[in-house]
């Protein structure tokens, strides 16, 4: 019984972590918010850190990543302190600039720096793309076409359960599909890739009731 009630209020605690939005506001500019860790599958030096945007859905401070790193790395930043296997992620996002890319979107299931589902959009390419990566390896599973318009805000949002994933942009569905690799609960957070500079806001996930 002991044990049981120490679970519960794991679970608990976490949900409460997690279902609280994060905006970044209470972060000093230049650090990394509490229970966030920034890191990148590939070579390359990623700059993830807490800094004022007057533009931001919920100012005035945003986490910015504007680290350029090599065309097949991908910078990301999760939020450790929670566990999902089913639930949701959202973040509105912006971006800001990059001549080879200006992709950003969410990580969910994130059991390391090499193993992960990401759901992105990409401003230089008018699309979303829903990709796992794997041991390190990227993989696209699906693709749409949407527009994604540069240094404006965008919601994106994946509500997941089990190998089902839907994936919402600005509030219209782009996406639903069935993959089963990932199935064990894991972190959620952000995501980047070669030299998009990217900013984020109003970070959220929930567990599945």
């Amino acid at each position: 019984m002991r044990y049981f009630v120490l679970f519960l209020a794991l679970v608990m605690t976490s949900a409460r972590l997690c279902a609280a939005p994060v905006n970044f506001d209470s972060t000093k500019p230049g650090a990394l918010p509490a229970g966030w860790l920034a890191g990148i599958t590939g070579p390359g030096q990623p700059q993830w850190a807490v800094t004022p945007d007057p533009s931001a859905p919920s100012a005035p401070h945003v986490l910015k990543q504007s680290g350029e790193v090599a065309s097949q790395s991908y910078p990301w930043c999760v939020k450790t302190n929670i566990s999902l296997k089913n639930g949701f992620v959202q973040v509105k996002f912006k971006s800001v600039s990059g001549k080879e890319d200006q992709a950003g979107g969410v990580v969910w299931r994130w059991q390391n720096g090499d193993n992960y589902y990401i759901a992105r959009g990409n401003a230089l390419e008018d699309n979303i793309i829903l990709f796992r990566t794997e041991h390190g390896e990227r993989k696209e599973l699906h693709r749409v076409p949407m527009k994604v318009a540069p240094n404006q805000w965008h919601t994106l949002r994946v509500d997941f359960y089990g190998s089902h994933v839907t994936v919402t942009f600005d509030g219209q569905k782009a996406m639903d599909w069935d993959d089963e690799v990932f199935t064990k609960a894991g972190a959620a957070g952000v995501w980047t890739k070669a030299d998009s500079v990217m900013l984020f806001d109003d970070f959220q996930c929930d567990v599945d009731p």
